[in-house]
């Protein structure tokens, strides 16, 4: 007898900021950012069994291109090789989230099949094999693994939990694809080099801690910034559009740019704004993917 499907969400992840503290010398680059996840997400599927493969469907399948290329393969292959006997199979990705849209969808969803892999096979999810398996598949795998609220620091191996409480939030994407590789470049870091003004950011933040509030989270936010939101506007402009429309939708205390681009999220001071602006945008611009939910 089979046995049973198991299933997971792959939720999206939210840099509510992000300092690039500079380049190190092997080309990776430093950063500092808190992180925060949706309520929106892909759904992965895993059927235990002898083959490794992934079919994908959902809104967002066409652009995910070559199945083999896809980082839930990748990390599925990846822990195959520190785990022996690694019970994996066929893998189903209801696709849903927008891609390379500094959301982490794609790592997001190789995280999600850590996750599956780790209870196909009796892992804890803090199994040294699988964080390295993480680390090695992309910079963002580690933090969406556990997909809570934190500071993630270094080049995405550091993770510090922080208190989140929820905060009502619109999530806008233009549908056009960004490439991080494009926005560092434009950021124009060369190895070994701090990014001007680093220096003044090495003591980091003091965020809120306990029962805080979000209008006391949304003020440390604001004090704060995303230093790839100029390069990421300089690379795709309509960046600059999906801002001012998160700023100006009534009830919006904070817009900003998430990752590299191209999602913009505001923070909203209760959920009915945040539904109406959403509801708002959508019909201004029906093109544009467009999420009205919480993050934590």
């Amino acid at each position: 007898m089979p046995s049973p499907a198991l299933t997971d969400r792959a939720r999206a992840k939210v840099n509510l900021t992000l300092r690039v503290l500079g380049r190190r010398v092997d080309g990776y680059h430093e950063l500092e950012s808190v992180v925060a996840f949706a309520d929106c997400a892909d759904r992965l599927t895993l059927q235990p069994g002898p083959e490794l493969h992934l079919t994908t469907t959902g809104p967002g399948a066409v652009d995910c291109g070559d199945s083999a290329d896809n980082l839930v393969i990748k990390a599925a292959r990846l822990l195959a090789e520190r785990v022996e006997g690694l019970r994996a199979g066929a893998f189903a990705l209801d696709k849903h989230l927008p891609v390379a849209a500094g959301i982490g969808g794609g790592s997001a969803d190789a995280a999600a099949a850590l996750r599956l892999l780790a209870r196909a096979n009796e892992l804890a999810t803090d199994d040294a094999r699988l964080i390295e398996v993480a680390r090695l598949t992309g910079a963002d795998v580690p933090v969406c693994v556990a997909s809570a609220a934190c500071i993630m620091a270094g080049v995405g191996e550091s993770l510090t939990p922080l208190e989140l409480p929820e905060l009502p939030c619109v999530m806008v994407n233009p549908r056009v694809a960004v490439a991080t590789k494009d926005v560092f470049a434009a950021l124009g870091l060369g190895k070994g080099e701090l990014l001007a003004g680093a220096a003044d950011h090495v003591a980091a933040p003091i965020w809120p801690r306990g029962a805080a509030s979000v209008a006391q989270w949304v003020e440390q936010l604001a004090a704060s910034s995303n230093d790839l939101e100029a390069p990421a506007l300089k690379v795709e402009p309509v960046i600059g559009d999906v801002l001012k429309a998160l700023r100006h939708a009534p009830g919006s205390l904070l817009a900003r740019m998430s990752g590299s681009g191209a999602t913009c999220f505001a923070i909203f001071g209760s959920d009915a704004d945040a539904q109406a602006a959403g509801q708002a945008i959508r019909t201004a611009h029906p093109r544009w993917w467009v999420h009205a939910g919480m993050l934590s």
